[in-house]
């Protein structure tokens, strides 16, 4: 949650000159994993997931159809790793490399 904080006072601060939201991710021994959204103008979100970019507007339906709570760690791999692919696949500029990595209790 301090990262976001942080993250959310930056987007607040400097509203006029940022033109992209930020996703913060991370894992605490009080509320364990934790998804946060900061759009422009510094608000800050906690949702069970969330999605960016130009190439997320291909995506919505895939996740709401796919994403289910209480995934398994494999199960998030794969449903981030589908998403992905379908996000690059028709959006120009998206591409590249998919690089997942999991946050957990132990890094």
């Amino acid at each position: 949650r301090i990262p976001a904080s942080l993250f959310k006072e930056t987007c607040y601060r400097y509203r006029e000159e940022l033109t992209a939201g930020i996703l913060v991710a991370g894992w605490d021994r009080l509320k364990g994993g934790q998804v946060y959204s900061v759009p422009m103008g510094g608000m800050m979100v906690r949702q069970p997931f969330s999605i960016g970019g130009s190439g997320s507007s291909y995506i919505y339906g895939f996740v709401d159809v796919s994403y289910k709570p209480g995934m398994s760690k494999e199960e998030c791999l794969n449903f981030t790793a589908n998403a992905l692919a379908l996000a690059m696949d028709r959006d120009g500029s998206s591409g590249g490399v998919i690089r997942l990595a999991a946050i957990t209790k132990d890094g």
